[in-house]
């Protein structure tokens, strides 16, 4: 029996103690907020344009550990979100990225696919986006998710009383945050917000009334322009900057910016300009207050747990960058969009009565045409046209013969993993520890490349220093690959926009601010990391920690 199918016995009573010991009583709401691919550092870069009740609310009144970092090294929003209520990361809750591939079929595999299940709410005619998935109606189900989250134990502790909800644009987000005991994940697909059979085999009446609002398509033709003066984005450099994407959603590479796609009516390319603009936000908060109202979250004598992830942030901030006015805009109205959802929270349940996280699943490197204009001697370069395999394969074919039988010794992830096709060591009878080795030489041959390990090494537990480290907590002996390779800073595979993935402070430091009564304010210096956000939730609710969770309890 697993820790996901039995009830434990325990009988928390709600005037339990908090070993903060500055409460008496459980909070009735928990609120879990990520903000994907936001940078620690855009909270200061930013704060003299936030407002009250935003991010301000958090700074002013919250205890905020300003040094956190995610502590793994293929820092994305799969791994970053299961790390941030489960307490671990890949090597332990499994999800290694977004998709990888098989060990032994080599064939892609989503984070969250599930093809035991079906999505709830989506009209056949309308496929899905699935990145890397063949069939655009394959069911999301946390099943891949390894090991229990907060979420689970305050399930098991109120005997499912409480409610576990999971609320994003992205389908990873919510279901890896929520984990695998929740009532509900929600995400975004072409406008509308669905889940899976997994949960439920219909959607409730209020999110089918949500849908026929049509909160999304209302944003058609809308335009996107600063809300400040146009002087406040000065800080940021131009705002038709070298490097921006200026063809995704036909969004062009400067504001302002006309949401519709280049289409005559709601599609694809107009969802695709949608979720890379600040309204997806907005639409995503309707909905959340939408489903704190409908499901009376924080209101039924039990703690809630209401996971939140706004995605608009990681689409910008892959367009144009890290330095682009659209994303210091897009952080600017995020903090007027958390300014309503808090005011929301504090009329109908009380924000004495909540507690609210703020955190992130990644940041985001600064463009290498940024870095080439304002530091000419800093290595920085895109690898898009650079040739990565074809190295790899000659170096396997000098040492061992070149193949007869097949074409390829290895397959790349599409990521930092080489893995072999089986087939190729079968035919040359070479040792998969020899192959590797061959593989990582070549690799560090490569100016670009920073680190590479073996499959062996990092079964064996060798890597060492802060990369060694940081790719151990990647590394899954099921899931993973065969060898493993790192890029120096500022080096990544895109021909424009910026990308994230590394171990680097750009990719790595985020924020997490802790806000309710009994949490003390103040700015905490030390280092800390997401995996501790876990066990100090547990310890603040009152539960055990999740079972395999390895952070610490910050206060």
């Amino acid at each position: 029996m697993t820790a996901f199918t039995r009830w434990r016995p325990y009988s928390l009573a709600l005037g339990l103690l908090l070993a903060a010991g500055a409460r008496a009583e459980a909070p009735r709401l928990v609120v879990l907020v990520s903000v994907d691919q936001m940078r620690a550092d855009y909270l200061e870069r930013f704060r003299p344009c936030f407002g009250p009740g935003g991010f301000n609310l958090l700074l002013e009144q919250g205890a905020n550990f300003a040094d956190c970092h995610q502590r793994h090294s293929l820092t994305i929003t799969g791994p970053g979100h299961a790390v941030m209520l489960t307490g671990v990361h890949a090597d332990r809750h499994g999800i290694i990225a977004n998709d990888w591939l098989d060990r032994d079929s080599l064939e892609r595999v989503s984070c969250v696919g599930d093809g035991t299940v079906e999505i709830v709410g989506l009209p056949r005619s309308s496929a899905p986006r699935l990145p890397g998935i063949d069939d655009p109606y394959l069911g999301r189900s946390p099943r891949n998710l390894l090991v229990a989250t907060v979420g689970d134990q305050l399930k098991q502790a109120h005997a499912a009383q409480s409610k576990v909800i999971g609320i994003s644009n992205k389908d990873r987000a919510a279901i890896l945050m929520s984990g695998r005991l929740a009532d509900a994940a929600y995400f975004m697909e072409n406008g509308r917000m669905v889940t899976s059979t997994y949960y439920m085999k219909a959607l409730p009446a209020w999110v089918d009334a949500w849908n026929a609002a049509g909160k999304t398509d209302a944003c058609f033709g809308k335009t996107w322009d600063r809300l400040l003066p146009a002087a406040a984005y000065a800080v940021q450099g131009p705002d038709d900057a070298p490097g921006e994407d200026a063809t995704a959603g036909q969004l062009g590479r400067t504001l302002p910016k006309n949401i519709n796609g280049g289409e005559a009516k709601p599609g694809p390319r107009f969802y695709e300009a949608f979720e890379a603009s600040p309204f997806s936000n907005d639409v995503l908060e309707d909905f959340v207050e939408a489903a704190v109202t409908n499901e009376n979250l924080g209101g039924r004598g039990v703690t809630d747990l209401l996971c939140v992830s706004f995605s608009a942030n990681d689409h910008i901030g892959h367009l144009y960058g890290p330095d682009s006015h659209e994303i210091m805009d897009n952080i600017v109205r995020m903090d007027r969009t958390l300014a309503g959802l808090f005011k929301f929270l504090d009329r109908r349940i009380g924000l004495q009565n909540c507690i609210i996280v703020l955190t992130a699943d990644h940041g985001v490197s600064p463009m290498p045409e940024t870095i080439h204009a304002r530091e000419p001697a800093t290595p920085a370069g895109r690898l898009d046209k650079t040739p990565i395999q074809p190295p790899v394969e000659a170096a396997l074919n000098q040492a061992f013969g070149p193949l007869q039988d097949h074409s390829l010794w290895t397959v790349r992830d599409g990521s930092s993993w080489f893995l072999f096709h089986p087939a190729a060591l079968k035919e040359k009878k070479v040792a998969p520890a020899a192959a590797q080795a061959v593989v990582r030489d070549a690799l560090l041959k490569l100016d670009f490349v920073a680190a590479a390990y073996t499959r062996e090494q990092l079964e064996k537990g060798e890597p060492a220093g802060a990369l060694g480290r940081a790719a151990q907590l990647s590394f899954n002996r099921a899931r993973s690959g065969d060898v493993f390779f790192q890029t120096k800073p500022y080096f990544f595979g895109k021909a424009t926009g910026s990308a994230h993935g590394t171990p680097y402070d750009y990719d790595n430091h985020v924020p997490l601010i802790w806000y309710g009564a009994g949490i003390k304010p103040g700015v905490h210096p030390e280092r800390v990391g997401v995996d501790d956000l876990a066990p100090t939730l547990a310890h603040l609710l009152g539960l055990p920690a999740p079972p395999q969770a390895m952070g610490r309890i910050l206060f």
